[in-house]
């Protein structure tokens, strides 16, 4: 075999390693970004900003409710697991689908009602929370899930118990899905305060 012989074999064995090891980084990093449960900056922003647009639809019954329905995906639930009847039950379906989601928010085909008066635990069967109330949510924890996301967050209330009242009225617990027109709520658990990580430690005064 002659040098340039040597020489011209060397170079392609070279190349070959060098496509082999191309394929193989290809293959080894695309799955990762493949992966339905790995969320972008931009996923989490929009997740956070349900939370926000929540808290301003529920507040005052905007587009007669529908805003608020329209945060979650068609078949979306709230869910009571915070009175004691749905906490009893292990979990209520309060409100499905947008048009009873619309009357949860204190609205649906008929227009807003008038402000409801006095201390209610949760949306329930609708037309309870266009009341002067403020939702705030905080300390909003987002993480990646199979199919989207699940998040918890705290929730306090102004103003449940009169003017310049705020209190800890329990947290939600969420399923994200994202969908043609962006992140939407699945289902929204209204819980108690204490003990997320540990239900058996739960009672029933534990708001």
């Amino acid at each position: 075999m002659t040098n340039k012989q040597t020489l011209s074999l060397n170079h392609q064995t070279w190349w070959t390693l060098i496509i082999i090891l191309n394929a193989f980084s290809v293959f080894t990093v695309l799955p990762a970004y493949g992966q339905e449960n790995n969320l972008t900056a931009l996923d989490y922003h929009e997740i956070e900003q349900l939370a926000n647009r929540y808290a301003h639809a529920l507040d005052t019954c905007s587009n007669n409710g529908y805003d608020y329905a329209d945060l979650y995906t068609d078949d979306g639930v709230f869910v009571d697991n915070y009175s004691d009847d749905g906490f009893s039950k292990g979990g209520v379906a309060r409100a499905r689908g947008r048009e009873q989601l619309a009357r949860a928010a204190g609205g649906g085909a008929e227009g807003c009602q008038k402000p409801v008066n006095g201390k209610l635990s949760t949306p329930g069967d609708g037309a309870v929370a266009w009341n002067g109330w403020s939702h705030l949510m905080v300390n909003h924890v987002i993480e990646p899930a199979p199919g989207g996301a699940t998040g918890r967050v705290y929730l306090i209330m102004l103003g449940m118990d009169g003017p310049g009242d705020a209190i800890r009225d329990g947290g939600y617990e969420d399923v994200y899905v994202k969908t043609p027109a962006g992140w939407r709520i699945k289902q929204r658990t209204h819980v108690r305060t204490r003990a997320w990580h540990n239900p058996a430690l739960q009672t029933p005064d534990m708001r």
